[in-house]
């Protein structure tokens, strides 16, 4: 095992379009993985990291892939995600386990809508990060524009350790501001790196740039505060210092530069990872201790420690589950057994493998800050694998709530249970994939993160699990909510020889707001026994029960609060099931007179476009009931960033293609639920009636 020193845990993570892929396949053949670079869409099989044919064909990444490198002495474990938020569980649960992450924009682009999306998550983990400008070599390209978005859009410090020699067609190198020196990449791959002085026309601009990077660098170091106010000298090695104290407490964005497709700036970026991104040792990893009423615990990253390790992904395969794994505290050795702490149950690790995209290697052990797949063992996502003498449990993934549904019709009884055993491991491998069997129909439905999402689901199907399936019509995942307070006071009593049933419940319905973090709360106030303990957990669960189903258009209520204020039980008659029952009514009774409305998901929508299709791309925005909130020339394309329902949105593709001949593209994520207009909203409830009455 590596000392952990020299052990870098890191993602790459971007807007989609912004050279993920791309700079992975860089790194991997800089670091002596590959011996040939593959283009993402290019005729040669694709890039390394894109392993599935899906991927190879679309020219996306749909899954995160793992490989292994070494750079001078540092061993780098490194995660390449996809960039569109259909697929953003795979960049959750990467960052949930990575200790730092680089994080890709478009010299051209900027900060766009997934940047502000994979920033929230990074933050959301606490990742330290670099920026790497990539596509300096495309025209348009203003690395400058970019640091100050960075600085507007995402609230971060950018301090620029490089400057570019060159922009677009022009671009010929950096000049590293570190160590006021030229770097060009030199040979038919970039592979050779020529150093040279500083070109005497940029002198100047590299010195203000140094002076301004040592500037901010001053906020956060003393040392470099004290060597500018006495004007010394500043060794590069101070300056390393100070970049990488200051990283590592997430108080500045190291930024970098290249083009990862004309190989240039690869290998100072690696350089970067190494000295600035954090060892296992420098992030605090923290576990909740059962053992101690869930107090929290700090992890050692020593290997003779018991084990705290995450399955953090799981892939379903022909010869067993492939479950990929952090290693947090200990060590996970071959034929050892260790305790699934959601289980509670004792598991054998049979097989370990280190995984380099979809090949992999077998290993014997492995320790903190590893990153490794254990083969054939049951589990879930998010599960924590412990020594025997421990109760640990680390904090699982955030997990976004599905926005759209479709529903799917096997065409014989054996594709039906071809059918089943896809959903059933796709289920397993993505928490944000979800498979119901409609009541009232008996129809599945699946649902998703978008039509992308579950496209890719259903084409899944039939080409691995030679499923023959019929798609429905995309439907939107509307919800209920209330709009004012309102009470209940509800008796339930029923009679029917023998003992009988009696429950009473008083209390009130608050609406909560959009911006609560839970969609539903319990507020227990009985005081005085006036209904018996052990019953109020029925009564909770009775309200939950009743917001699966909304009683306006029979949709998922949310946004509520209900407090149980009030009641009264009977010594023989009453029973957790009559509590259960009356708040299943109470709720009915309280929600039909709270004004419902019904809400729908508003979608951030941005569009990318040449500017003279911007008039009609805007004009067709308007038309689907969307809100332009604000648009951005940048050089011969415009930016137009709107919020439309998604209701409208379905098969904008294809419309988006049409209406600029093929050269817009767009990116679509949740926004926010919003009321939907009384009229609109009238239209919806009477064809979800006629829908429900034409089954009946």
């Amino acid at each position: 095992m590596d000392n952990l020193n020299i052990i870098r845990n890191i993602g790459i993570s971007a807007h989609i379009d912004s050279g993920k892929t791309t700079l992975s396949e860089r790194i991997l053949y800089y670091a002596g993985r590959i011996h040939r670079m593959l283009e993402v869409k290019g005729g040669d099989g694709g890039a390394t990291m894109d392993f599935m044919d899906l991927e190879r064909e679309r020219g996306i990444t749909i899954t995160s892939a793992a490989t292994q490198v070494k750079w001078d002495e540092f061993t780098i474990n490194l995660i390449d995600t996809p960039g569109h938020v259909d697929f953003t569980v795979e960049v959750e649960r990467s960052l949930r386990v990575l200790d730092g992450a680089i994080m890709v924009l478009c010299a051209v682009g900027g900060v766009q809508s997934q940047s502000v999306t994979v920033d929230r998550q990074m933050n959301r983990y606490r990742v330290p990060r670099i920026a790497f400008i990539n596509k300096m070599d495309r025209t348009g390209s203003d690395p400058a524009k970019v640091v100050r978005e960075l600085r507007e859009k995402l609230g971060l410090t950018p301090v620029s350790l490089q400057l570019p020699i060159g922009v677009g067609a022009d671009f010929e190198g950096v000049i590293d501001l570190v160590e006021m020196q030229a770097l060009y990449f030199d040979g038919p791959q970039g592979e050779d790196i020529r150093t040279e002085a500083i070109p005497q026309r940029l002198l100047d601009a590299a010195q203000e740039a140094r002076h301004e990077m040592l500037e901010t660098l001053s906020l956060h170091d003393d040392e470099l505060l004290e060597d500018l106010l006495e004007e010394r000298d500043i060794t590069p090695a101070a300056i390393r210092k100070a970049v990488r104290s200051a990283t590592l407490l997430r108080q500045i964005v190291p930024v970098m530069m290249g083009t990862a497709y004309k190989n240039k700036g690869i290998q100072p970026l690696l350089d970067a990872v190494c000295s600035y991104l954090p060892s296992p040792l420098d992030r605090n990893s923290f576990a909740r201790n059962h053992d101690n009423g869930g107090a929290e615990v700090i992890l050692s990253c020593d290997p003779d420690a018991p084990l705290v390790a995450m399955a953090f992904k799981i892939v379903d395969e022909t010869f067993g589950q492939l479950s990929y794994t952090r290693i947090y505290q200990g060590s996970l050795s071959k034929g050892k057994t260790y305790r699934n702490a959601r289980t509670n149950k004792m598991v054998r690790v049979g097989r370990i493998v280190r995984m380099h995209a979809n090949n992999r290697q077998d290993i014997d052990i492995a320790g903190p800050g590893d990153i490794v797949a254990m083969v054939g063992v049951e589990c879930a996502s998010g599960d924590t694998f412990c020594d025997e003498k421990l109760n640990y449990s680390l904090e699982s993934i955030y997990v976004a709530d599905p926005v759209i549904r479709l529903s799917i019709t096997p065409a014989s009884s054996a594709d039906e249970d071809r059918m089943g055993k896809a959903l059933n491991r796709f289920m397993k491998e993505d928490p944000t994939f979800r498979v119901t069997t409609d009541p009232e129909t008996g129809e599945t439905v699946i649902a998703g993160m978008g039509e992308l999402h579950l496209d890719v689901y259903v084409e899944r199907m039939r080409r691995e699990y030679k499923a023959n399936v019929t798609v429905g019509a995309p439907k939107v995942s509307y919800r209920e909510a209330p709009t004012v307070e309102s009470k209940y006071d509800y008796r339930h009593k029923k009679q029917t020889g023998g003992s009988g049933q009696f429950a009473h419940v008083v209390g009130r319905l608050i609406p909560l707001g959009e911006d609560a973090l839970t969609q539903y709360e319990f507020e227990d106030n009985i005081s005085g026994g006036r209904i018996p303990g052990e019953y109020i957990p029925a009564v909770d669960k009775g309200f939950q029960m009743a917001l699966k189903k909304g009683p306006v258009a029979g949709y998922e209520i949310v946004n509520c609060k209900m407090a149980l204020d009030d009641g009264s039980y009977h010594d023989v008659d009453s029973s957790e099931m009559a509590f259960r029952i009356a708040a299943v009514e109470a709720f009915k009774q309280a929600f039909l007179a709270s004004k419902p409305v019904l809400l729908e998901p508003i979608m951030n929508v941005e569009i990318e476009t040449p500017t003279q299709f911007q008039g009609s791309i805007v004009g067709d925005l308007n038309s689907r009931r969307g809100m332009v909130m604000g648009a951005e020339n940048r050089e011969s394309f415009a930016v137009i960033r709107a919020q439309v329902p998604l209701a409208n949105m379905f098969g904008y593709a294809t419309i988006v293609r049409s209406l600029s001949q093929g050269m817009a593209s767009f990116t679509m994520e949740l926004a926010s639920y919003k009321p939907v207009p009384a009229k609109i909203a009238e239209v919806i409830i009477a064809a979800r009636k006629k829908e429900q009455m034409a089954r009946k």
